[in-house]
């Protein structure tokens, strides 16, 4: 039996490698390969049934790993040491993680498929559509200009502030249509986590046997009660403001909007989107 590392070196605000090499202090003699250059599913195609692997990095590698692998029956265990900078994934199943790692296999089996412009992805978390694809916008932009520390929540109460417009949705669960006036975000959710620590879905169940995914409908027609409910989002207590807030639960979710925004993918950004679906089988 060996052991392979895969690690991201982009992750954690490019200390990946770090993290990487953490890892190694802590498992003892393997091969480390990053992830961002390999062709995960030759990779794992190429190695022994008991050999182990062990993927470092964030909500954004686990999402490189389980599109890449989508179709391979895994053989190997694959391990998930956190080295990201919100682990969304990891914070939702954490009663699972034993000194520090998670065995990942039973999470990236049967995982749902978003449809985005003709192309479909996988996802662990969730599909946020609105105002939270409008941080990972902004925040790809100032990285791109060189800034490594992004304050992901400043980004958002500027956007509520002052720059993003609500949208008209129609929402379609399980051929069930509603449409929605003034809505800031309308994720689609696998686990309970997204953003950086937002428990925006509390009860949804990435293992339920039935495979539903939740969407949350968050709209209200005035700027400044968003804001100072917004927060809420972080405890999983905007759920009880029924007056701001719907939960859907279903298999197939369509999210339509009246004008394009950008979309998130287990936080990596699609830009102008007006439309996408999710289907659980």
């Amino acid at each position: 039996m060996k052991k392979y590392v895969l690690y991201n070196p982009l992750s954690n605000n490019g200390n990946g490698k770090a993290s990487a090499d953490a890892l190694v202090a802590k498992i003892g003699e393997c091969q480390v390969d990053d992830v961002t250059k390999t062709d995960v599913k030759a990779y794992l195609s190429n190695l022994a049934e008991d050999d182990e692997v062990y993927l470092v990095g964030g909500d954004g590698t686990i999402n490189h790993f389980i599109n890449d692998v989508y179709g391979l029956d895994v053989k190997q265990n694959v391990f998930v040491y956190a080295g990201g900078t919100g682990n969304d994934f990891i914070n939702d199943v954490k009663d699972a993680v034993k000194d520090e790692l998670l065995l990942f296999n039973p999470y990236f089996k049967d995982l749902p498929t978003v449809f985005v412009n003709d192309t479909e992805y996988k996802f662990i978390n969730g599909v946020g559509f609105g105002l939270d694809g409008m941080c990972c916008q902004v925040a790809d932009d100032k990285k791109a200009k060189g800034k490594t520390k992004i304050n992901y929540t400043s980004i958002a109460i500027k956007l509520l502030l002052i720059d993003y417009k609500p949208k008209t949705a129609t929402v379609t669960v399980d051929g069930v249509s509603k449409t929605y006036d003034h809505v800031w975000i309308l994720p689609s959710m696998k686990g309970r986590y997204y953003g950086g620590g937002m428990k925006i879905a509390p009860d949804q169940n990435r293992l339920s046997p039935d495979g539903k995914v939740t969407a949350v409908v968050f709209r209200n027609k005035g700027r400044l009660k968003v804001l100072m409910n917004f927060s809420k989002v972080f405890t999983g207590e905007h759920v009880k403001l029924t007056d701001m807030i719907e939960i859907l639960t279903g298999n197939e979710i369509t999210v339509e909007y009246d004008s394009p925004t950008a979309l998130q993918i287990d936080g990596e950004t699609i830009r102008n989107v007006k439309k996408y679906t999710v289907k659980t089988r």
